[in-house]
C-alpha cells in the first residue's frame, strides 16, 4: 500500500490545501479592509519613518494602552505566520527555509497595504507598524508551524492507524476445516 503522506490521500491533501487557501484569501480582504478604510481624524501626523520611534512613543504610555497599540500593530498579521505555509502544503520543508519565505511574503504583503494605505485619508505611512507586523508573523509561525508539521511527518510515518476491516482480517487467514485431516 502506497501512502501519500498526511492525511493519507491525495484527495485529502488537495482539500486541506484548498481550506488552506480559502482562509488565507478570506484574512487577507479582512486585513486589507481593515487597513484601507479611512480614518476620520481632525489632524494626521507625518509619515513616520525613523524605526522604532513609534514603539518607543508607544511604550511611553500607559501599560494598558501600550498593550493595546503594539497589539494592534502585531495581531493583525500574525495569522499569517500559519496560513502561508498551510496553504503551500509543504510538510516536509525546513523550518528556516519555511521561515524565511513566510516572513518575505508578508513584508511585502504588508509594505504594500502601508504604500498604499498611505494614500487613503487619515493613514500614513509607519516604519514601525511593518516592523511589528513582520514580529507576529514570525512569532506565530515559529509557535505554531514547526511543531504541526513534525506532529505530520510522524503520523504519515506511522502508517496507518485503522484497524483492518473484517473482510481484510478474514482473507488474510488461511481458512482450515478441522474435520478434514492432512493427507498421507
Amino acid at each position: 500500500m502506497q501512502r501519500h503522506g498526511y492525511g493519507g490521500t491525495p484527495a485529502l491533501r488537495h482539500r486541506y490545501r484548498v481550506a488552506g487557501c480559502f482562509l488565507l484569501a478570506a484574512h487577507l480582504l479582512v486585513v486589507g479592509w481593515l487597513a484601507l478604510r479611512p480614518l476620520t481624524a481632525p489632524w494626521v501626523s507625518p509619515a513616520h519613518m525613523e524605526p522604532l520611534a513609534t514603539i518607543r512613543a508607544d511604550l511611553a504610555l500607559s501599560p494598558w494602552a501600550a498593550a493595546r497599540s503594539l497589539g494592534a500593530a502585531v495581531l493583525p498579521f500574525a495569522p499569517l505566520g500559519v496560513l502561508l505555509p498551510w496553504a503551500a502544503g509543504r510538510i516536509t520543508a525546513s523550518t528556516l527555509g519555511s521561515l524565511a519565505r513566510t516572513v518575505f511574503t508578508s513584508a511585502m504583503l504588508s509594505l504594500a497595504l502601508q504604500v498604499v494605505g498611505s494614500g487613503v485619508a487619515g493613514q500614513v505611512l509607519d516604519v514601525d507598524a511593518l516592523l511589528l507586523n513582520i514580529t507576529g508573523v514570525t512569532a506565530a509561525h515559529l509557535a505554531v508551524v514547526p511543531a504541526v508539521r513534525a506532529r505530520l511527518r510522524r503520523r504519515a510515518e506511522a502508517g496507518p492507524t485503522r484497524a483492518p476491516r473484517r473482510e481484510e482480517a478474514e482473507c488474510a487467514l488461511t481458512p482450515t476445516i478441522p474435520r478434514v485431516g492432512i493427507a498421507p
